[in-house]
This record gives C-alpha cells, structure tokens and sequence, in this order.
C-alpha cells in the first residue's frame, strides 16, 4: 500500500522566539524507518512530503498493516514523524508524533489497501503550542483520503 504523507504550516517558519530557536538549531523532521529518521525536511521548509510503501493484508478479516515504517504492535499500529536538532551526521531527536492506522476510518483504509490509490494523510506540522506538532495527532489534526 503506498502512503504519503503531506505536512505543511511548518513552525520554523512562523515568526518569534520559537521559531528563532528552532531554525538555529538545525532542527529538522522526518519520517522513521525502523529506529532511523529519514527524509528529513528543515523545520522552516515550505512542506514537507513523505512516501513510501507499507505492507497490508488481512488478518481475521481485519488489515493490519506492516514494514520498516511501521511501529507498535497489532491493532495499535503507527508511523512517526519525528523531530530533531541535526549536528553534521547525527540527528538527535526530541519530540514525535504518532499517527495512528486506528484513526484512519475503515472505508479509506480498506480503499488504499484494495488499490483504490495512495492512502494521503495532510497534516500541519505546527503544534496548538506553536513548536513543533507532537504526540497522537487525531483527525481534525489530520485528514486522511485515498488518491
């Protein structure tokens, strides 16, 4: 199943003091494989865009899905859009965000995997905090659609 992922409204773009430090200390979000952070996006980047391909099927007649960018187990699977300050090659992640494949309602799921498109979630990046968009991020935070 091919996922992509569309973040915009980034919060090194936005004006004051937060944003100041963000963009002085390179920091930078990406999505995770497996325990590594990749392709990363500066947190004053324009958007940022993920996609790669994850692995479905059904199980008991539920899908469940897997693959390097996939974390957690059973029913409480996830992908991580994690953040870190970026220091030549080491990336020191600070805070995640988790979205949830149980957020994601059945129909669109069940679309994606049955080849109906890419399953599309678009999301701001810019938490209600004004840092950087971190922990569970549910619908209205996220929206998701096949394409």
């Amino acid at each position: 199943m091919h996922i992509r992922i569309e973040g915009d409204d980034l919060p090194g773009r936005r004006v004051g003091a937060e944003a100041d430090t963000l963009r002085r200390g390179n920091v930078h979000v990406g999505v995770q494989r497996k325990t590594e952070v990749v392709d990363r996006f500066p947190a004053d980047a324009d958007g940022a865009v993920w996609a790669f391909e994850v692995d479905s099927r059904e199980v008991d007649d539920l899908l469940d899905v897997g693959g390097p960018y996939v974390h957690g187990r059973p029913g409480v699977r996830f992908l991580y859009l994690s953040w870190g300050a970026v220091h030549g090659n080491t990336f020191e992640m600070f805070r995640r965000a988790k979205l949830m494949f149980g957020d994601i309602p059945t129909a669109t799921l069940r679309a994606a995997h049955d080849g109906a498109g890419a399953l599309v979630g678009r999301l701001s990046l810019t938490g209600p905090d004004g840092g950087p968009r971190c922990a569970r991020v549910r619908p209205p935070d996220i929206a998701w659609q096949v394409e």
